[in-house]
Formats: structure tokens, C-alpha cells, sequence
């Protein structure tokens, strides 16, 4: 069964609705878990001991007993204490939204970095809920029973380890990807110094992020119709002409009420963020709650402090809605799935990052050639020719990177 609360002293973003319970099921569904029923509780104020009124869990109870329901998932974070609390009350085990999509992200996660950045998470999550778990999990394994959602990763392995163990192996996997870390900006660097420019998606989850990078690229990122597919990023090269291209990097996607540990501890990923020159906000346009995502998203940006970057808002799946289709300056309506608009796309990509380039003609003395070669990387080179005084160059060269050519630009 699934629970929710608007109380009026709660943020608008943190109210259980329509769209939030909407995703909630589907986050249920991603996980394995059938979903029986919903409830939804309005009220002024969360109850302190138990997150929703006493007579509200009265009503779940009975309710859960006729539906035979043995877990109980909240739309929102609980307290230790209340999931706790509610547990005891109600002999039904309880999950909150945050240890839900932590489960999620623990099946999701492919790559080394990606997996010990959800065990971080779990065990940041796990830690102040040991002492209501233990109790749980002892009784689950001494009846026989497999791990349930919300315990797999490290809850497993719970009844083994006290607190003192746990906080030795978060000390150890902070620095694991610290490690990590610091190989991926070694990489970054490399790709910086030859002047590629960095271009990152980024958008909600199951915006079709993966479906464009593999439309655009020969990634062959996984593009399934679901919550969460894609948790590693991945960079691929994106010709956008005969004589420019860009790095194209696939991100996590974003979902509201996202777990705190898990933003903490995804940040080494999201980082690559705040090295872009320019950002894709990819949004579902056939979405029904697509302004409250696009506000997720903006939320999430400001929250990297990646605010002032250049960005381009790709609004995709048109081909499954046609009435309302924004063209503002800086968006383009595309459907990655069909290839619809993908030339859009591209040339608007150009466009953008050329605004912080002006196109010049330099003559580069023979005893100077090397300079050629900087021309070369990341810049867009419309003609060459060798004359007799020099190699004169006609190219698009970004401001920061004239200065090196301004006795040269031919006047």
C-alpha cells in the first residue's frame, strides 16, 4: 500500500499529490513491488511520532488486512523514529520514498563507481535506522525468508555488523571515490586540453536522455521505457558538421524528493556537469506532470550551482503530442526515438556554443606552424591555404583562446 501526506505546513514540492503518487507506483513497479492500494491523508501538520494522523493508521491497518498487504511505502523520508513507531503500531513492515529508490539504485548501478556510490548512500541511509532494522531482519531470516525490497546491497548483511563497522566501511568507501575521483578528473583534463567542446544532458528520469545519446551517437547506452536506466554517465564523440564536434556526456536523471545521501554521494558523477560548456535539459513534452519536473530539474541545477551555464531545453517525444509545442529561442522539439528534429538539434547545439566565438582570418608564419595544430583542436576551421608569406586560416575561435592569435588576425 502506498501512503501520502499534504499537510499545508509542508513545501508545496514535498505534498504528496496526483503526479507524486503517480510516480511513487511506478517506482513501486520498477522495484517488483504490486501495488494494492493508495492513501492519502490531508492535514495541517505532519504528526510528529507517526508522519500521518493516528486515525489515518487505524484506517491502514484495517484496510492492509483486508488486502492482505505486507509492506507499507511512504511517499515521503520518515524519521527513524516514525518508520519505527508505525512499524511497531501495525505489524507491517514500512518503506519510505528515499530507501525505495536507494533499493532501485542498488539493482541499477553497472559500473564500479556507480555501485560504491549507492553502497555509500544505503549505509549514510542505514545507519540512524540500525536498531528498528535488526530486529526485522532477525525475524525474516529465522522464518526462512529472502531479503525484501529496501534491505538488498548492504542490508543484507545487517545482523553481522553494529555501527562502529558501518561508519569504518562509509570512512572507506569515501575514499575509494575519492580515488575515483580523481582518475575521472585526470580523464576530464585530458579531454579539456584538447579543447573539445563538453556538451551534458541532463533532464528527468525517463525523459529519453539515453534514447537521444544513442540516436545522436553510436553509444549504445541502455534506453528502456522505465525509472532510473541509466545510472553511469557516459561520454561519447558528436560530429555536429564536416569540421566541428563535441564530447556528448549521458547523466543520472533527476526525480523528486531525491534522497539526500544519494545527491552526497552521487556528486563525484555530477560533477562532470560542472564542467560543461553547455547543457541539454531534455524534458517529456508528453508528460502530464512536466512543469513540476522541468522545476525538479531547475531545482537540482541551482543545487549544483550550475545555474549561469549555457542551455538548450530539448523537448522530446513530440510525436506523442502536438498541441502544445514551445519555441522559445533556445529550445528545439525533437523525437529521439524517431530521429525527428535531431538536425534541429545539432545546428542549435552550433549555434549556442559559437556565441562565445567570433570567426577570423589569421596568417601563421612557416616557422610558427605548430600553432596550426591549436587551431585544429576545438575550433571550427572553415579553410586553409598555404601562401607564400604563411598559412592563412579562416576559422571560428572561441574569445578565451584569440588572444594567442591576435598579432596574426589579418585586418
Amino acid at each position: 500500500m502506498l501512503i501520502g501526506l499534504s499537510a499545508s505546513s509542508m513545501e508545496e514540492k514535498e505534498r504528496s499529490d496526483t503526479g507524486s503518487m503517480a510516480e511513487l507506483s511506478a517506482l513501486c513497479e520498477t522495484a517488483g513491488i504490486e501495488v494494492l492500494a493508495e492513501v492519502i491523508q490531508s492535514r495541517q501538520s505532519p504528526e510528529p511520532k507517526t508522519f500521518v494522523g493516528l486515525g489515518k493508521l487505524l484506517e491502514v491497518r484495517e484496510l492492509a488486512q483486508n488486502l492482505e498487504a505486507d509492506l507499507l511505502v511512504f511517499d515521503n523520508e520518515l524519521s527513524p523514529s516514525q518508520a519505527k513507531n508505525i512499524e511497531d503500531m501495525l505489524k507491517i513492515r514500512v518503506l519510505d520514498r528515499s530507501g525505495l529508490i536507494l533499493d532501485i539504485f542498488s539493482e541499477r548501478a553497472m559500473s564500479r563507481e556507480g555501485q560504491l556510490q549507492v553502497e555509500l548512500a544505503q549505509y549514510e541511509y542505514l545507519l540512524p535506522r540500525l536498531s528498528g532494522m535488526w530486529a526485522h531482519l532477525a525475524s525474516q531470516t529465522a522464518s526462512g525468508g529472502s531479503s525484501p525490497v529496501g534491505t538488498r546491497g548492504p542490508g543484507e548483511t545487517q545482523l553481522e555488523t553494529d555501527r562502529r563497522t558501518i561508519r569504518r566501511r562509509i570512512s572507506a568507501l569515501k575514499k575509494s571515490i575519492s580515488e575515483l575521483r580523481r582518475v575521472r578528473s585526470v580523464s576530464r583534463a585530458t579531454r579539456l586540453k584538447n579543447e573539445i567542446p563538453q556538451v551534458a544532458l541532463i533532464g528527468y528520469t525517463n525523459s529519453g536522455k539515453s534514447t537521444l545519446m544513442n540516436s545522436l551517437t553510436d553509444a549504445e547506452v541502455s534506453a528502456n521505457d522505465r525509472l532510473f536506466d541509466t545510472l553511469d554517465t557516459k561520454a561519447k564523440k558528436l560530429r555536429l558538421s564536416a569540421t566541428s564536434e563535441v564530447i556528448l556526456t549521458d547523466t543520472v536523471g533527476f526525480i523528486r524528493k531525491l534522497p539526500t545521501d544519494l545527491i552526497e554521494a552521487f556528486k563525484a558523477t555530477l560533477e562532470e556537469l560542472t564542467w560543461a560548456d553547455l547543457l541539454l535539459h531534455v524534458v517529456d513534452i508528453s508528460g502530464p506532470d512536466r512543469l513540476r519536473q522541468i522545476e525538479v530539474v531547475e531545482d537540482m541545477i541551482k543545487t549544483l550551482g550550475i545555474s549561469n551555464k549555457p542551455r538548450i531545453t530539448v523537448y522530446n517525444k513530440c510525436d506523442r503530442l502536438c498541441d502544445i509545442m514551445p519555441r522559445d529561442a533556445d529550445t528545439v522539439c525533437i523525437s529521439a526515438l524517431y530521429g525527428k528534429g535531431l538536425e534541429e538539434l545539432k545546428a542549435k547545439i552550433s549555434e549556442k556554443l559559437e556565441e562565445d566565438s567570433e570567426r577570423i582570418k589569421v596568417r601563421i608564419p612557416y616557422e610558427k606552424a605548430g600553432l596550426i595544430e591549436n587551431l585544429h583542436s576545438g575550433s571550427k576551421l572553415y579553410s586553409l591555404d598555404y601562401a607564400d608569406d604563411g598559412i592563412v586560416a579562416d576559422v571560428l575561435i572561441k574569445n578565451n583562446k584569440k588572444g594567442a592569435f591576435e598579432e596574426y588576425v589579418i585586418r
